[in-house]
């Protein structure tokens, strides 16, 4: 676990399936908006189990890391964050990726969320950057990321298939501050 001021931030475990499940299908039709399509099967309880040891498989190769969004006092999940593609040897990187509640937006908690998991990845992990991409109108997300320091580098054009058309985004990357 992960403490930050509001909320916290933990890997997620096979018990969390239930609260996993309940979170995305709250949430559905906000986060397909941003994210890619999923199938039905997604939405069940064997969907998330299915994902929950998938996730764990990542861990434990070194691919990714995914972690629940906690809100202290409660211990709702009301968020996920996320590095995958993790590439090791001389690039040393992965990217991030964060949903939140759609309830829960506005209150600094994925901010929160990204900068406890950068401060992980730099320390824990040894990562020297940590890549983000976001559609270029998703405003709010682009200011989460550069209140934690990340920069614009450029626009990757037509990259990530995103509720079925292929959509730009901006590209954002933040480097570990002990490789500068």
């Amino acid at each position: 676990m992960i403490n930050g001021e509001s909320i916290y931030i933990r890997e997620f475990t096979r018990h969390d399936a239930d609260q996993l499940l309940h979170y995305e299908k709250k949430n559905r039709s906000f986060f397909e908006h941003f994210s890619m399509m999923r199938i039905d099967d997604f939405y069940t309880l064997e969907g998330q189990n299915k994902r929950l040891e998938t996730l764990h498989k990542e861990k434990e190769g070194d691919n990714g890391y995914f972690f629940g969004i906690f809100q202290k006092g409660t211990d709702q999940l009301i968020g996920t964050v996320n590095l995958f593609q993790v590439h090791r040897g001389s690039l040393q990187s992965a990217f991030i990726g964060y949903f939140l509640d759609q309830d829960f937006n506005g209150r600094g908690y994925t901010t929160e969320a990204v900068r406890l998991l950068v401060a992980y990845a730099f320390k824990h992990l040894q990562l020297h950057r940590i890549e983000a991409g976001v559609m270029p109108h998703n405003i709010a997300s682009i200011r989460v990321l550069e209140k934690v320091g990340f920069h614009k580098e450029g626009i990757a054009k037509k990259n990530v298939k995103i509720n079925g058309r292929w959509e730009d985004h901006q590209v954002l990357a933040i480097i570990n501050p002990e490789d500068a």
